[in-house]
This record gives structure tokens, C-alpha cells and sequence, in this order.
């Protein structure tokens, strides 16, 4: 980047964001921004963080226009499948607003961009102990939350989590605080090991793992992954899908012990709070609980791979190539 566009980038009043302008391809542009007005706050970026599943989707062109609605995100730009700005995991410095969200360090639910003016209701305020490197956590902290809520593990429950990317991992680890649970990580990712046992977690093949789960829990995002969580699933227990698929269809062998074993396969997705709490429960609160939960430095090691903002054109076609090792991606700014 020049210094020319550098010294244009300075004023508050101009920023770049990153927009998917076609399938497999992102680029940086400049956006404008209008002064803060009342009620609003003007952002300063300092990480973002790249979700593995469903921006990939998005950046891949994977979106069904039966879900080109519901799969908007808060401050989207353009349209799916492109041009379209997408991402929801932005932590900044509130540079100018109300005096008591001024210099505080938020998380909002906005794509990458190096400033942003939203809402003041949309910025929720770092609670102490969460530094704003280990924030970028924080909208798969809260699927995973909801993800359990809709599960609803019980005492002493044999859980089995498919899928070691960042969710399956935030929701293994979770679940293992619960008392008397044995949770088990299934993952086909060998390397996948040290971090599930960064955070004190058993970790298995899929050839190895434990069977007769009480409760499995899926987030692999492939549906080998799927058949694997139905054959480890005990009598009578529950599948909790966490994974989206997207365009792509999933075959399920639903022709073996599925109804002989009387199983359960429910969805669960965070756009909406998990029904159980949807009566007491906000948007807000269940936010505020996910950025609680990432007080524990030990969820550092989920953040295997930083980059520059620069760079993250080619970090989303690096990671929609493959990238197995890299678990969570945080952009610095």
C-alpha cells in the first residue's frame, strides 16, 4: 500500500473495506463515512477474525438464493453472491461517541473495515480480562452457547464433538465445565490433537472415538462428518447439527441403526436465541455472556494465524484452498 493512499486513509472520514467482488475473488476498497451522529459511534478496527464456514460460503459463492435473506449479515453491503462487503467478527477503539463507550475497546458484528460508524446499540464494550486480540472470539463463542443451550447437556453426559475447527472446539471445551461430563473431540485432522489438548480436551479419530454418546454434537461442516456423529450416537440420543452446508447436498446413512436406535438430529443456529431462554434472553445478553467466557487465556491457542488487513484478499483465497492447520484466522489492523 502507498503512502499516498496512506496519507488519504487518514481522515476519519474515509476507510477501506474488504468486499467478495466475485466468486473466489476479494479486494480492498475505499469506503466513505459520514460523521457520527447521535446514537452512533465511530469505530477504529484493531483485529478482525475470519470465520472458516460460513464466510468461506459466502466468499466461495455458495450461497442458495433461497437463503440470500436470511444468511444478511448486520451491515452488509451489496449483494450475494457479489459484490457483497460480509464478516461479523470486528473488534475496535470507539474514537468518537457517548463519553462512556469513548476509548473503549468493543466487539460488533461488522465486516472487515478499518473504521465503521454504527449504532451505538450495536457495539458491546470488552469485559475486563478480554484482551481485544482474543475478542475476534467472540461471535463463535456465542453459537456456541446457543449451540448448547439447544443440546442441553445433562450431569454426567458422554458428549461427543465432531468437527475441531474453532465452534467445535469452543463447544467441546464449554461442555466439558459441565460436572461429571466426558466430552470427547473427533476430529480426522491429526494435528488437530494439541490444540484440543491446549484446552484440556480428549481428543480421537474418527476410527478411535468413544461410541454410544449420549450426546453428539456436529460442526465439521462435511457430511462424512454427520455419518460419523449418527454411528457414535447412543439409544434414543440426540445429533446436534451445527454445520451449513451451504448449496452443497448431504447423504446420510439413514438406512442403518438410525431408527433402530430411535435417534434425534435437530439444527441449531445462532441467528436466533436457542429456545429454551428465547423467553429472558436478548440478543445483548447472550452476547455479553460469550464475551465473559473468553476470560481464560488458555482460548489463545484457537488463534493459530494472523495477517495483516492488507493481505486478506489473499488470506480468504488461501483459506477457501484448504489450510488445514489454521484453526481461527485473525486479521491485525
Amino acid at each position: 500500500m502507498s503512502d499516498g493512499l496512506h496519507a488519504t486513509l487518514d481522515s476519519s472520514s474515509t476507510s477501506l473495506a474488504c468486499w467478495i467482488e466475485a466468486p473466489g475473488r476479494a479486494a480492498l476498497r475505499p469506503v466513505q463515512l459520514a460523521p457520527p451522529g447521535e446514537g452512533e459511534v465511530l469505530v477504529r478496527t484493531l483485529h478482525s477474525g475470519v470465520s472458516r464456514g460460513t464466510e468461506l460460503l459466502v466468499f466461495t459463492g455458495r450461497v442458495p438464493p433461497s437463503e440470500y435473506q436470511r444468511m444478511r449479515a448486520p451491515f452488509q453491503q451489496g449483494a450475494f453472491p457479489a459484490p457483497v462487503k460480509y464478516g461479523y467478527a470486528s473488534v475496535g477503539l470507539v474514537e468518537q461517541g457517548p463519553s462512556e463507550l469513548k476509548g473503549r475497546a468493543v466487539f460488533c458484528l461488522h465486516p472487515h473495515q478499518g473504521r465503521y460508524v454504527v449504532p451505538t446499540s450495536a457495539v458491546h464494550p470488552l469485559p475486563p480480562g478480554v484482551p481485544p486480540a482474543r475478542a475476534v472470539l467472540a461471535a463463535n463463542m456465542e453459537t456456541a452457547v446457543n449451540a448448547l443451550w439447544d443440546a442441553s447437556p445433562r450431569l454426567g453426559d458422554r458428549i461427543a464433538v465432531v468437527g475441531g475447527g474453532v465452534v467445535g472446539l469452543l463447544v467441546a471445551w464449554l461442555a466439558s465445565r459441565v460436572p461429571g461430563c466426558g466430552v470427547q473431540l473427533i476430529d480426522t485432522h491429526v494435528p488437530r490433537r494439541r490444540t484440543a489438548e491446549q484446552l484440556g480436551l480428549q481428543f480421537a479419530s474418527p476410527a478411535d472415538a468413544t461410541p454410544e454418546a449420549d450426546l453428539v454434537i456436529h460442526a465439521s461442516g462435511h457430511a462424512e462428518g454427520l455419518a460419523t456423529a449418527l454411528r457414535l450416537a447412543a439409544f434414543e440420543a440426540t445429533v446436534i447439527e451445527l454445520s451449513w452446508y451451504g448449496q452443497q447436498p448431504v447423504s446420510l446413512p439413514l438406512g442403518e441403526a438410525f431408527h433402530a436406535r430411535r435417534l434425534t438430529i435437530r439444527s441449531s443456529q445462532v441467528g436466533h436465541v436457542a429456545a429454551a431462554q428465547r423467553a429472558r434472553w436478548t440478543h445483548a445478553r447472550r452476547m455479553a455472556l460469550a464475551l465473559s467466557l473468553l476470560q481464560d487465556e488458555r482460548l489463545d491457542a484457537l488463534i493459530t494465524d494472523t495477517a495483516p488487513f492488507d493481505q486478506l484478499p489473499e488470506v480468504l483465497a488461501r483459506l477457501a484452498a484448504g489450510a488445514p492447520d489454521t484453526v481461527c484466522q485473525r486479521i491485525d489492523y
